[in-house]
């Protein structure tokens, strides 16, 4: 199914993760079939199989990934992490504080969990593989963005987590450090080992006289051995591994950017995450027809919509307000920026830090968080899934026409004044 679905939904408003749930849900009613763990319980096999889920896809990212690592060339993802995530961060906690009547820990924590767009779920709107000239990320600055800010915010959004474990916990030792060790310094860690890692796996793949160099082998399997050591090396120092691995993959990238041996690394990366994102989604599809939402209250559910369909999109059109392009600097048009802060996808990511936070403390409304996670995850798989090919359609058709000059530049200065 994974490799085979794919072709026959191209096309069509559907997306593998659809039916990987809803398959899921079908086989988990079949008579005498046993009851399957939950993603979003809290035990150490989900944790797990989420984080190398989301680990392996950071891998495949970073890889994608052709544009050097800049300040202008990045501006939009700097935008998208600096102004955007945070905005959503703290409208959601006080949304969940204020209007469902959530204690304002678990508020924090759900607002971590949902803020951060997904690496996993976003791959039909982020760049395609190496190699790949369909989807050029020098003039598709949509999904460029989409695909970096996936690949950076997941580690951007964890100081958040902790920040929630540490107000929710009776110890207040905490805060004074909290910024300087679980920003600063685990940010600084995890950025410096994967970017060492990074380039010194490229230079043993392509620096090395040629009879020794690893691109040599050919073998995709690298790309996970990169990932697992890159993440462990980070974590024993105490340092972000989320951000290492996304990194590594960049840096490696950087080192000979149109060598084909990244297409095999990424291959491999992609098959894995495709494998265990069906298992985790099959998972979700059996815990949500064994009544995961049971404990979803309305003001839950409005808090979850508007997490998709208003907090983010709103976070994301303020967050890129003035942005310009890099090409002729003149400003962004209205409609790829509208893509841009619309599909912010939720997806393994926010199922990976509610169990981590689950697995670490005592939380009195951890049902309720299991099914508002569960609900917003499964809208996003359906709103996002379904409208992804019919939105990036709609955008490539404005973009002919504007290059054919059917489009005149007021249009735009109009859009943004409406």
């Amino acid at each position: 199914m994974v490799a085979w679905l794919p072709l026959m939904l191209a096309r069509l408003p559907l997306s593998l993760p659809i039916l990987c749930v809803g398959l899921g849900a079908g086989l988990s009613l079949l008579p005498g079939m046993p009851r399957l763990p939950n993603p979003l319980g809290g035990s150490a096999l989900a944790e797990h199989l989420a984080e190398l889920c989301v680990l392996v896809s950071l891998m495949g990212a970073g890889l994608k990934l052709d544009r050097p690592l800049s300040r202008r060339g990045w501006h939009v993802t700097w935008r998208l992490l600096g102004i955007t995530m945070p905005l959503s961060i703290a409208i959601l906690a006080v949304a969940g504080w204020m209007f469902a009547g959530l204690a304002f820990s678990t508020a924090l924590l759900l607002g971590a969990a949902l803020a951060p767009t997904d690496p996993v779920l976003a791959g039909d709107i982020q760049v395609g593989p190496p190699g790949d000239d369909g989807h050029d990320e020098e003039r598709d600055e949509v999904r460029f963005s989409l695909t970096s800010e996936a690949g950076l915010n997941d580690a951007l959004a964890f100081p958040f987590v902790l920040l929630a474990l540490g107000i929710a916990s009776p110890d207040t030792t905490w805060l004074s450090h909290w910024f300087a060790y679980d920003v600063v310094l685990k940010l600084a860690i995890g950025t410096a080992v994967g970017w060492g890692i990074g380039t010194l796996t490229g230079l043993a793949a392509f620096r090395l006289p040629k009879g020794a160099q690893l691109a040599r082998t050919q073998e995709g399997f690298v790309s996970l051995a990169i990932t697992l050591l890159t993440y462990g090396i980070a974590e024993l120092l105490s340092g972000y591994g989320f951000i290492a691995v996304f990194l590594a993959g960049v840096a490696m990238r950087h080192t000979e950017r149109g060598h084909s041996y990244h297409s095999n690394l990424y291959e491999f990366s992609s098959s894995i995450e495709h494998l265990l994102t069906m298992v985790v989604l099959l998972l979700l599809g059996a815990a949500l027809a064994h009544g995961l939402l049971a404990a979803l209250t309305w003001p839950d559910a409005i808090l979850g919509l508007a997490a998709l369909l208003v907090i983010r999109p709103l976070a994301g059109w303020i967050g890129l307000l003035g942005v310009r392009r890099r090409s002729d600097n003149a400003p962004a048009p209205w409609d790829e920026r509208g893509i841009i802060a619309a599909f912010g996808i939720r997806g393994i990511g926010s199922i990976y830090y509610l169990a981590y936070a689950l697995n670490r403390h005592h939380w009195e409304a951890a049902s309720r968080m299991q099914a508002l996670i569960g609900f917003v995850v499964l809208v996003s798989i359906v709103v996002h899934g379904a409208s992804v090919t019919p939105a990036m359609d709609w955008l490539e058709a404005r973009r002919e026409r504007r290059r054919a000059g059917r489009i005149h530049p007021q249009d735009n200065a109009g859009a943004e004044a409406a």
